[in-house]
């Protein structure tokens, strides 16, 4: 039996670890890959952490790498290729998915090829916040598209500014010729006006909403909180004479946001996983996502390359190998996320 090493759910849960697992097997719409780097995310230890992975589980979501083999139905990419792409980490009935592995199991239509001016590093920060942007300013806020921008701009506001989506979404609102205002600690604000931000205000301000309102002179329609918890900030900053859109990347509650501005629809919540257009377990519950996510994002990820490859984009910061390398570098990371240490960077391990 072919191994490889990987971080899983150790029989005892809420614990990961480092062992040696069979090497995935080739399916006819996925590819294998030789993990070349790994980028964390938030959801890489709340899955731990909140149990929400079983035992077994590979972790993981973003990675870059070489395809060693292509499954029969693909024909995106071939052996040799760099890419990087997007998994589902810590899938309950799917044991051979995630990226934090030597080798792993990809599906084709979650992947990209790495743009000549990016390294693997830098590429494995992008997937997971570009199908997240994707679905949640595009597909559920209906903005204009990054190659079919605004004739007039208009204001959004990205709640989460410094966050990895946040920075990305801020780039991609820019792209798409709006006004962006986003919301950061102050030590953050320069950062994010270099990306592209007209306007950036202090969350933990208690005017913070109503600053936004005046500054968009309460013409702000659509909020996108890539945090959670912005239901009172978001709510006080959009229109009060308008219906207005909210999304969110996480749950939220309905009857703060109502009470706090009952003109505002939503709260629209995106998960990233529907892009893979494969069932899966959330909060007990199988989700069988629908085939228009898998077709919208395989639209988004050509939309993406094309803003690299003209360099309107800019990766975000990145912390390499801080704590160690490899797969034990990872497992430091992770306990770095989990006390707030990680702000407006990535944190990337190389394999």
């Amino acid at each position: 039996m072919t191994t490889t090493k990987a971080l899983v759910i150790l029989p005892e849960e809420k614990v990961a670890g480092i062992r040696v697992v069979p090497r995935p097997k080739i399916r006819d719409d996925w590819i294998l890959v030789k993990t070349k780097a790994v980028a964390l995310n938030p959801a890489d230890w709340k899955l731990i952490d909140y149990g929400l992975a079983n035992a077994g589980s590979r972790l993981g979501c973003d990675y870059a790498g070489v395809v060693e083999e292509i499954g029969s139905k693909v024909t995106e990419f071939k052996k040799g290729d760099r890419v990087a792409g997007f998994c589902h980490g810590g899938h309950r009935t799917d044991h051979e998915t995630g990226t934090f592995a030597e080798h792993i199991l990809a599906k084709a239509c979650g992947q990209i090829k790495i743009p000549d001016n990016a390294n693997f590093e830098q590429a494995a920060t992008l997937p997971a916040a570009m199908f997240t942007c994707g679905l949640g300013l595009y597909k559920s806020l209906q903005l204009p598209l990054p190659n079919e921008p605004a004739t007039e701009p208009f204001p959004i506001l990205i709640h989460g500014g410094s966050t990895a989506t946040g920075i990305w979404g801020i780039q991609f609102a820019k792209a798409s010729g709006l006004t962006v205002v986003a919301t950061a600690s102050p030590h953050n604000f320069d950062y994010l006006k270099s990306l592209g931000a007209d306007a950036v205000f202090d969350y933990r301000s208690p005017t913070c909403g109503a600053d936004i309102r005046a500054f968009t002179k309460n013409n702000l329609k659509h909020a996108w909180d890539c945090v959670g918890g912005g239901e009172t900030i978001c709510g006080e900053a959009l229109s009060d004479t308008e219906p207005s859109k909210y999304g969110t990347i996480n749950t939220t509650d309905a009857d703060i946001l109502k009470k706090t501005n009952p003109l505002v629809d939503g709260s629209f919540v995106v998960i990233s996983l529907d892009i893979l257009n494969e069932p899966y377990e959330w909060q007990d519950t199988l989700v069988e996502p629908p085939l228009e996510d898998m077709v919208f994002a395989l639209m988004f990820k050509e939309v993406t390359l094309d803003l690299l490859e003209k360099g309107s984009l800019k990766f975000i910061n990145i912390s390499l190998n801080h704590g160690g390398s490899g797969l034990d570098g990872v497992l430091k990371g992770l306990d770095e996320m989990r006390l707030g240490k990680v702000s407006a960077q990535k944190l990337v391990y190389t394999l």
